[in-house]
């Protein structure tokens, strides 16, 4: 295998932007400058580990830290693979002893695997933790607000959104910590969007959404088998609050989901944004039409290649939210 020596490469491969000499990420969309020979490495490094083959497999793996930004999640990933490897190599090339012998010879390479995975499984412990915690604050302020069956049912819909971002990333095999909950603001989801491209990015940030809506025929579903209206208030107010958060704005949803359109593509959606706002009736489709004029003729970022299936992505969940809102009754986010 050759060895990893990176061309010169003026300019990014995703936004076009001029990057700065020897940067290894885009200081503008933060994609990978080097992604096309990461993947080779990673390629390379798999079908190594496939044949059993784990010191050369780690040897590839490292090779690929000097294309990654030192402080990076993949490089961090990488690293950590790579002592994994290392244990494992030196498990699979120890002779078969026998009794006391064995149990010695072992312990410096079981005690390593053990420190390690206590860490990580202390870390892992504590954003559980956090995200527990955060969570039971999170019905306690809106138990008190609004009665204990709204309350929680409120912070149940907020959940499911917040998972629906979260299921998407761990699908990707991409690392995400659990939501983490702030009461009167909402949650959110850590994880790490360097290099990984604005198409995939608008596809989790849309997910969050998605899941709401679904949230959402549930309840509308559990009120019309009921005719409770307090499912009812859930499935307008969540699909309320999932509208707004397609807003093309930076903090939210739809902001981050936006980056991966082109001009037309914008334009594509501010219309779309307005025929529902006429067809259903519901202003706040006009926020989104606003934002996403916006981000088409002032914000000046643009991507290096439209993206149709986001498009369509983006305002089929649009559309999905406000037929919803359209069939629950009431007005606002209440019943009256």
């Amino acid at each position: 295998m050759s060895s990893i020596t990176p061309e010169l490469i003026r300019n990014c491969r995703r936004c076009s932007r001029e990057l700065a000499p020897g940067a290894l990420a885009c200081d503008y969309c933060h994609a990978l400058v080097y992604s096309d020979k990461l993947d080779q490495i990673a390629a390379e490094a798999k079908a190594l580990e496939a044949k059993g083959e784990l010191r050369e497999a780690r040897e590839r793996w490292l090779a690929g830290l000097k294309l990654l930004p030192s402080n990076s999640n993949q490089a961090d990933w990488i690293k950590n693979h790579a002592q994994g490897l290392d244990v494992a190599a030196n498990a699979t090339q120890l002779p078969e002893p026998s009794g006391d012998q064995w149990a010695q010879r072992s312990e410096p390479a079981g005690e390593f695997a053990r420190q390690d995975a206590a860490r990580r499984n202390s870390l892992t412990g504590r954003f559980k933790l956090t995200s527990l915690l955060s969570f039971v604050v999170f019905i306690g302020i809106y138990w008190a607000a609004s009665g204990m069956r709204f309350g929680i049912g409120f912070a149940v819909l907020i959940l499911i959104h917040e998972m629906g971002h979260f299921i998407d990333i761990k699908r990707r095999g991409l690392p995400a910590d659990m939501p983490v909950f702030l009461p009167g603001l909402g949650a959110y989801v850590r994880w790490q969007a360097l290099g990984v491209p604005l198409e995939t990015r608008a596809a989790i940030s849309l997910a969050g959404p998605l899941a709401g809506f679904f949230a959402a025929v549930a309840c509308a579903v559990i009120w019309w088998q009921t005719g409770n209206p307090l499912w009812a208030a859930l499935a307008r107010v969540g699909a309320i609050l999932n509208l707004l958060n397609l807003i093309p704005v930076w903090v939210l949803d739809g902001g981050q989901a936006v980056l991966a359109l082109s001009k037309a593509e914008r334009v594509a959606l501010l219309t779309a944004s307005v025929v529902l706002g006429l067809a259903l009736r519901e202003n706040m489709f006009f926020l989104v039409a606003l934002g996403a004029g916006y981000q088409a003729f002032f914000a000046g970022k643009l991507p290096a290649r439209p993206s149709r299936a986001t498009t369509i992505y983006f305002i089929a969940v649009l559309t999905a939210l406000g037929v919803i809102i359209r069939l629950m009754p009431g007005t606002g986010l209440g019943l009256n």
